[in-house]
């Protein structure tokens, strides 16, 4: 695959994974617009990265609709989008509705209103790229952060259900799905951040390098940490006792708080 002259679209890349991803299409001639909340970091990101800034909202109806048609002014088409935008709220049960609603606006309604207005165009014409970027939370779960993790689960099952439908009218669906990377989300110690980064924390780098390979063969999804296939593998053939395995880390957590 080449991205050569085409027009990108990444949001959340204001740091982390986004920036990251931003910077390596860029390096493979993509035109690229970052996208990011704070006006700011959107700034330097796309200084640094030498993609086009284009920051604010890219969750709520009114700001996905704004970010598209910013984004189509100065590319022209919008071949591809990498929706990576994504937040952290909440815990357990004691997590509140705003949290419950921000993580669900977020990780999984932008990409939903994002789809809306691209797909149709993308069907015309018979090609376009749809990213998401996941967790897997998104395909196992991820202990301590409930709306997150619920959240994410969503995200993973709308780009499952935009290539079922789709893929045979040429629009290509992918889903990151990365453990334990080196962003903000990591930052606090604690038992949670020890089993996230069992398997090792990879840098926003790796992680675009990973997605780039798998940006060639439009795999769906796209796995960092090549363990979270295996725990995908033994969540769907062998539930109770992965659950299981998941209770005892819980109480190992519990434990050491």
């Amino acid at each position: 695959m080449s991205v050569s002259g085409s027009g990108v679209v990444v949001t959340g890349a204001a740091g982390g994974i986004g920036k990251a991803l931003a910077a390596r299409l860029v390096r493979e001639g993509a035109r690229v617009v970052v996208n990011d909340l704070d006006p700011e970091a959107t700034e330097r990101a796309a200084a640094e990265t030498g993609a086009h800034p284009v920051p604010g909202d890219a969750a709520s109806e009114e700001g996905v609709a704004s970010l598209i048609e910013r984004a189509r002014d100065h590319l022209g088409e919008i071949d591809s989008w990498f929706g990576n935008a994504g937040v952290a709220r909440g815990q357990g049960l004691d997590a509140t509705e705003a949290e419950w609603h921000t993580s669900w606006e977020v990780n999984t309604m932008a990409h939903v209103r994002a789809a809306r207005l691209l797909v149709p165009g993308w069907i015309e014409r018979g090609s376009g790229r749809f990213v998401v970027t996941a967790s897997a939370a998104g395909l196992l779960t991820a202990l301590g952060t409930l709306p997150y993790s619920v959240s994410k689960h969503g995200a993973v099952a709308f780009a499952e259900w935009l290539s079922a439908t789709y893929r045979h009218r040429g629009l290509v669906v992918q889903a990151i799905c990365p453990q334990g990377v080196q962003t903000d989300m990591l930052a606090a110690p604690g038992p949670l951040r020890d089993v996230l980064v069992a398997d090792g924390a990879l840098t926003p780098e790796a992680v675009a390098d990973v997605t780039w390979e798998a940006l060639q063969d439009d795999r769906f999804l796209i796995l960092p940490q090549p363990e979270a296939a295996g725990y995908y593998v033994a969540r769907a053939t062998s539930t109770d006792r992965w659950l299981g395995g998941m209770n005892k880390l819980q109480r190992l957590i519990e434990s050491a708080t």
